[in-house]
């Protein structure tokens, strides 16, 4: 945050003027739109981005999926249990390097991919803004993330 306001240090702890606070309070935000379209799929927003990552790319292992969700394999490997005990993905050691586990799509996963093709676009008219804003958006956010992460 840049102080520009006059009045100094008491402007610096104004919530109104914490970014922080802005994006926390979107994740919030967020959350309530993302639940109803996601109970219809069975899915958390953290198995929905396990899910989108592997739509992507079939075949995967744990550490790539962590990496990609900033997500350590110790809080990974619970929420795949889920997945897989719902059927959606297999768990399976890679057989070049035994101590790697791959996570590959099961049919009823490939199957989900039709039912949620409607999330983001039902989460882009939620937001009432048009695509070139919600990817400046996308791309400024994503760029605050990686200057914090460094």
């Amino acid at each position: 945050m840049i102080d520009t306001d006059p009045k100094g240090d008491e402007a610096m702890l104004a919530l109104d003027s914490f970014l922080c606070f802005a994006v926390y309070s979107a994740n919030h935000a967020f959350t309530r739109i993302y639940k109803p379209l996601l109970e219809e799929l069975d899915l958390t927003y953290p198995q929905y981005l396990v899910m989108v990552l592997l739509w992507e790319k079939d075949d995967q292992t744990v550490g790539s999926l962590g990496e990609r969700l900033f997500l350590e394999s110790s809080t990974l490997t619970p929420m795949l249990k889920r997945l897989e005990a719902a059927g959606y993905i297999a768990r399976v050691r890679d057989k070049a390097d035994e101590r790697q586990v791959r996570v590959q799509l099961t049919e009823m996963g490939k199957a989900l991919r039709q039912k949620a093709i409607d999330v983001p676009r039902n989460l882009g008219e939620a937001t009432k803004l048009g695509p070139d804003d919600l990817e400046r958006l996308r791309a400024e956010v994503s760029s605050l993330r990686d200057t914090l992460l460094k």
